[in-house]
């Protein structure tokens, strides 16, 4: 028999999923589609309140019992050339079982799946024997984990598990790596464009690091689970006094994937050689990222995300494996994201059993066919209801 707190009105969950994606909320700009998630929260029948930071917290269930908090993001990447998009980007267009549009995998669907599981449980009359937290949070894309961060360490809410409504494909994710920005300055000479032989060219010396870089990558260390650790050269810039004017200074950005066994420390060390053995002057910090949030709140984050891994028999990862296969009917393949997620804090910093549990598929995330099937919406709706009832109880 069906639980009562699994029966999702699929329509009403569409249209939800659509408004949202109708919303444009670009990290930094996600007030219209706050208001609209703190609204659909109180229509499923929880206590709402939007934090210091902006973002929107709903509760329901007993206090002071355990805690399961159901995390997402609210904030989207750019859209990018729009005319490069099948659908247009903020049209929210279903077709063929399929919504499409900015954030679509990325992740309003999982929210308004999310809401719904939520409303379901409260319209069957369940009373949970502990409190579920839905946490939408803001500048997810920039800066993962900042926000939630924010909510844990802020707001005192201090959950049992966490479940990321990241795209799995209707699957589970048990972890992923972590990451690290470098910034490098590269140091040359400046003089005048006509007699270089009077100067250090810097973008020389710069596209030396980066062959040395590119080189390096294939040798990083890897792991069985994890994977392989990546490293990527991700803007390079110069300055120098005209065009007509050897380059004095030019910067670059690397991307650094962490994997098992990988630290800050060891991966400044492999570029550091790379540096040495090419023999620039140069300089290699980790930048912070500072923000200003939609509701004028200053944060700031060290760009150093550790990676993460939920061991297999935990609790909530085998409660989420049996609802899966209870209300979908399929065994859920353990797996790992192959990008950064709150999991960074969450399970990172702070230690919380996380799990990724959501509708939609990695691939399709930041790209121009940004969408999710439908059905998988109300899928994953019934999965977070029953999940809620499984590992919180009910009073």
């Amino acid at each position: 028999m069906v639980p009562a707190w699994t029966r999702i009105d699929k329509r009403e969950l569409t249209a939800l999923a659509q408004r949202l994606v109708q919303t444009p909320s670009v990290s930094g700009d996600e007030g219209a589609v706050a208001a609209a998630m703190a609204e659909a929260m109180r229509s499923a029948g929880m206590q709402v309140r939007t934090d210091a930071m902006g973002n929107v917290i709903g509760r329901m269930g007993r206090p002071n019992g355990r805690v399961l908090l159901y995390d997402g993001h609210m904030d989207t990447v750019d859209v990018g050339d729009p005319e490069q998009w099948p659908y247009p980007p903020f049209a929210g267009e279903v077709k063929s079982g399929v919504l499409y549009g900015r954030g679509a995998a990325d992740m309003k669907g999982a929210l308004a799946s999310m809401i719904h599981g939520v409303k379901a449980l409260n319209e069957s009359g369940v009373t949970l024997d502990g409190e579920l937290v839905l946490a939408a949070v803001v500048q997810e894309e920039p800066c993962e984990g900042l926000a939630i961060g924010h909510v844990i360490a802020r707001e005192g809410i201090q959950p049992d598990w966490v479940v990321i409504g990241e795209a799995t494909n209707l699957q589970l994710s048990r972890g992923q790596r972590g990451r690290v920005t470098f910034e490098i300055d590269i140091h040359g000479r400046s003089c005048h464009a006509s007699t270089p032989r009077l100067g250090i060219n810097a973008i020389y010396q710069a596209s030396r690091v980066v062959m040395g870089l590119e080189l390096l990558a294939p040798q990083l260390s890897g792991d069985s689970f994890l994977g392989q650790g990546t490293l990527a050269v991700t803007e390079i810039g110069s300055t120098a006094g005209s065009r007509n004017a050897v380059p004095e200074r030019c910067r670059l950005y690397v991307d650094r994937r962490l994997t098992m066994g990988d630290t800050e420390a060891k991966a400044r060390a492999e570029i550091k050689r790379v540096l040495t053995r090419e023999g620039v002057r140069s300089d290699i910090r980790v930048p912070t990222y500072r923000t200003i949030s939609y509701s004028g709140h200053e944060s700031e984050q060290r760009q150093v995300f550790p990676f993460w891994v939920t061991p297999e028999d935990e609790p909530v990862l085998q409660q989420a494996g049996a609802a899966i296969e209870a209300n979908l009917g399929h065994v859920p393949r353990l797996g790992r994201w192959e990008f950064s997620t709150d999991g960074v804090y969450t399970a990172g910093v702070a230690g919380i059993p996380t799990i990724g549990f959501g509708p939609g598929e990695e691939r399709y995330a930041h790209t121009v066919d940004d969408q999710v099937a439908t059905k998988d919406l109300a899928s994953a709706a019934k999965v977070y209801a029953d999940l809620a009832v499984r590992l919180l109880g009910q009073q």
